[in-house]
């Protein structure tokens, strides 16, 4: 690994520069993105209370009905989302631009922007993470975090360009551009893929699956929503807020981003959101307590930094989705719909509640007062809820939540810090099946060493990291390997049995064999011993 193959990470592509243009011009659209490039009349407090208001509103219930549509009318959903993104993007740009001009109309253009835009960006984001989610995890997750990272570029980029012209080359050039880019990488899709080809109605049980391993994410992720709608919703008389919160979350994207391509580079890397969510989780806490006692210059820098925070999650819920796409071959519209949905109607409810919380007035108590305590209930009833709830503090049998995964791109054997295999490693002792199935990161807390049940296990093992399968792939594979037909692993797994047969095929892929027996073969010609 050298500067080189670092350097080619970085490489622009046109899905990704498409993606950056899109999430540059509406990525900061939670706290009012368009605005700086808008004449300051447009930055009243009642204008952008009633845009963010309807915008944020529109925009998830969006998202709770493509869940519905991906549902019942799979079909007609994924042609109505392709045809009907730009229009009204673009309606909501020339409503506000609209505002610029028509003194007596601004309020109901900039409502009327706000919905319309609401509606766009969320057909908009739905393209693109089918897209991603449809593409090999590789190809997908880097198109997805180098495209954050060019995002922010654009976006600083932006403030570059006067911003009379602005206003006017977001609707004009850059949406066409980006929608375009969408339009055609979309023909390029692979609709054979199971994912594609599954009827959420007929497989119930895996989309019942596929819900318990991301409500847990999607409420720790929402609870960050909630805590920045409720501190956006404090702060929205000072507009000068906004910059700050734009800089900061899109720098933060940035940094993040950049760490994660150049890691990617020479180790996996594995990140669980609910484990963030309880380290974090303190620190949020902390920051609201605080609130009521340090003052509005405080509340600005908690608001950018939530936002930060916020924005770095939002890119781990579109891994997060579109690789739970990937392995359980279900619907990407369904399961980023689901989980956005949740995401979003808490950063709105915070808002809501934030917006409330300004205008009552409780004696001896202040706003801040007011948001820090109901921040500080609410908080830990959803940190409560999003440990596993009553489920797990009763019987300790919460869901198990799936990790965002990156599999290390570096060479075989180069990825695990003094040269010592995971698959290597060998311990017995009494585990179920589940257990059994190469998953030692879940099974086991993370100081211990990987847990495998057999031969087989440990050579499964060892073929993941010598030819970079991915959990999923490599729990498919050890099934095959054990004789188990794909009806019994589409069962065991709770996926469709077109799934199985998608990720038998990219693991004859990746092995370069061409049946059965030559896997096999492949499995068993591994010494145990020294994992090769």
């Amino acid at each position: 690994m050298n500067a080189a193959t670092i350097l080619r990470a970085f490489k622009p592509n046109t899905t990704l520069f498409g993606y950056a243009s899109f999430l540059a011009v509406n990525a900061t659209g939670a706290w009012g993105g368009f605005f700086p490039f808008l004449p300051m009349k447009l930055q009243e407090p009642p204008i952008l209370l009633w845009f963010f208001l309807v915008q944020s509103l529109v925009f998830a219930g969006c998202f709770f009905l493509s869940v519905a549509g991906a549902y019942r009318f799979p079909g007609p959903t994924r042609l109505f989302i392709v045809r009907l993104s730009a229009i009204p993007y673009l309606l909501g740009w020339f409503c506000l631009i609209g505002s610029m001009y028509f003194d007596q109309w601004v309020l109901p253009l900039v409502i009327a922007g706000g919905g319309f835009i609401g509606i766009g960006s969320a057909g908009f984001y739905m393209l693109w993470q089918r897209l991603f989610a449809s593409l090999d995890s590789d190809a997908g997750n880097h198109n997805l975090i180098l495209g954050t990272a060019y995002a922010s570029l654009l976006y600083f980029a932006l403030h570059l360009v006067p911003h009379a012209i602005t206003v006017y080359l977001i609707p004009l050039v850059i949406t066409p551009f980006f929608a375009l880019a969408i339009s055609l990488k979309s023909r390029e899709i692979d609709f054979n893929q199971p994912m594609f080809e599954d009827i959420p109605k007929k497989n119930k049980g895996v989309y019942r699956r596929a819900i318990s391993n991301l409500a847990r994410p999607a409420l720790c992720v929402g609870s960050l929503g909630l805590c920045a709608g409720l501190i956006r919703a404090l702060a929205i008389d000072d507009p000068s807020i906004g910059s700050l919160v734009n800089v900061l979350s899109m720098g933060a994207s940035l940094v993040t981003a950049v760490v994660f391509l150049v890691l990617w580079q020479f180790k996996s890397v594995r990140l669980n959101v609910v484990s963030l969510f309880r380290v974090v989780f303190p620190v949020i806490i902390t920051g609201f307590v605080l609130l009521p006692f340090l003052g509005n210059a405080y509340a600005q820098w908690l608001a950018a930094i939530l936002y930060a925070a916020y924005s770095v999650a939002i890119m781990l819920m579109m891994i997060q989705c579109a690789q739970s796409s990937r392995d359980h071959g279900t619907n990407p519209v369904f399961v980023y719909g689901f989980f956005g949905g949740i995401v979003y109607i808490l950063h709105d409810a915070g808002f809501i509640g934030g917006t409330i919380a300004g205008q009552v007035a409780v004696p001896g108590l202040t706003s801040y007062a007011i948001v820090a305590i109901g921040a500080g209930y609410i908080l830990g009833f959803m940190y409560f809820f999003g440990q596993g709830g009553f489920q797990n503090a009763v019987r300790n049998s919460a869901p198990l939540v799936p990790d965002v995964e990156l599999v290390s791109l570096a060479p075989a054997g180069s990825a695990i810090p003094g040269g010592t295999s995971d698959a290597t490693r060998v311990k017995s002792g009494p585990r179920n099946e589940s257990a059994r199935m190469l998953h030692p990161a879940q099974s086991t807390k993370a100081n211990e060493e990987p847990f495998y049940h057999d031969r087989v296990s440990k050579q499964v093992a060892a073929i993941r990291q010598e030819y970079r399968l991915s959990a999923r792939e490599a729990e498919v594979m050890e099934h095959i390997v054990r004789g188990k037909t794909v009806v019994r692993i589409a069962e065991e797994l709770v996926i469709s049995e077109n799934t199985v047969r998608m990720h038998s095929k990219r693991i004859y892929a990746k092995l370069n064999v061409h049946k059965k027996q030559e896997l096999i073969d492949l499995v068993d010609s591994l010494d145990p011993k020294s994992g090769s």
